[in-house]
């Protein structure tokens, strides 16, 4: 006789109200056999790396040698995505087969000098100052007429594809808004068009009533596993005053964006065990000069285990068909964070 498996609050759909799709969620599934890929943590790496193009006085690339940093260092990528050296190519006046040139500014953010420490593992005033130069960029990019939009992001673990632990993120300044907050700007004015509110902050709202998958609250900023989370331990993480970007936050609201941010990765750590690895966007508004007021900016913790040492890929569903299957429910992974006791 086949076994009947309970999945009664373990297999549903949600909306997705910023993404404006279905999200499958077959929480079951993550107990089944798995015979493929494993992801093993990698240790002992050194403070200082004389490999490491990102290290204190090392050279690059290209030939220049990093200063003798002593904490946030700043620089032009060397391979940048987009940029000021990108070749002129002809426009396309076709409806459907349009080009024009990758112009923009790309940049790397070192966030310190040690190459074994992550923004995690940084005292609170260390990872506070790079909040604060974060800020200060994108006050800069502001004043620039050829930016439109400011990605901030950072890919954290070799299983994401960094290229290089030395704890960093890239900038990526363009002259084009990401397809992600197109949606999430459309949403917001479908929203506001429908139901005569703020779409964010009705998430907030609800969140904050439910309470179940908040992770990390204080005066100035809340974190939580949303409600239509896609990945395992997904987490969202919002000042608590709405801001397009960064570049209006105080120091205290951006403090406290670092507190919950740190709260959220060493609760990570602490249930792994190991530096856990994540994609973590910084989604803000374009900055094109026009009226943004509905927007929230907030962080997005994206990491790609679901399991220790197994990976959630992205296949027929996703890749193919376009809406995300979901191996976990959004309140077992929060209850599971919630559970960790961090240290004072």
């Amino acid at each position: 006789m086949q076994q009947k498996i309970d999945v009664r609050g373990h297999w549903e759909q949600r909306w997705h109200p910023l993404r404006q799709e279905w999200i499958v969620y077959a929480a079951h599934r993550n107990a089944r056999p798995w015979l493929g890929l494993t992801e093993e943590h990698q240790s002992n790496t050194p403070a200082y790396d004389p490999e490491c193009y990102l290290c204190p006085r090392n050279k690059r690339h290209n030939g220049k040698i990093n200063p003798d940093y002593k904490d946030t260092f700043i620089f032009d990528n060397d391979h940048p995505v987009v940029g000021d050296g990108a070749p002129d190519v002809s426009i396309s006046d076709d409806p459907l087969f349009r080009k024009r040139r990758a112009s923009g500014i790309a940049r790397v953010v070192c966030y310190d000098p040690r190459h074994n420490i992550t923004l995690t593992d940084m005292s609170f005033p260390e990872a506070t100052a790079v909040f604060l130069a974060l800020r200060t960029q994108m006050q800069e990019f502001r004043q620039n007429p050829e930016i439109q939009f400011v990605l901030i992001f950072e890919n954290k673990g070799e299983i994401v594809g960094t290229s290089n632990q030395h704890p960093h993120c890239q900038i990526y300044a363009t002259n084009f808004t990401f397809k992600n907050i197109e949606q999430e700007l459309a949403a917001s004015e479908a929203y506001r068009h429908d139901h005569r509110g703020n779409i964010f902050q009705s998430i907030l709202d609800f969140e904050q009533k439910d309470g179940a998958r908040i992770i990390a609250e204080n005066e100035h900023a809340i974190a939580f596993v949303p409600f239509f989370a896609q990945y395992a331990y997904e987490v969202w993480i919002f000042p608590k005053k709405r801001h397009a970007t960064l570049a209006t936050q105080s120091d205290e609201e951006l403090a406290g964006l670092v507190a919950a941010y740190q709260q959220v990765t060493r609760r990570y750590d602490r249930l792994f065990n190991m530096p856990f690895p994540y994609v973590m966007p910084f989604y803000q508004a374009p900055v094109d000069d026009r009226n943004y007021g509905d927007y929230h900016m907030h962080l997005v913790l994206l990491p790609p285990l679901r399991q220790p040492g197994i990976k959630k890929f992205l296949a027929g569903p996703e890749i193919g068909g376009g809406n995300f299957m979901a191996d976990t429910i959004p309140e077992e992974k929060a209850a599971e964070l919630q559970k960790i006791i961090l240290e004072d």
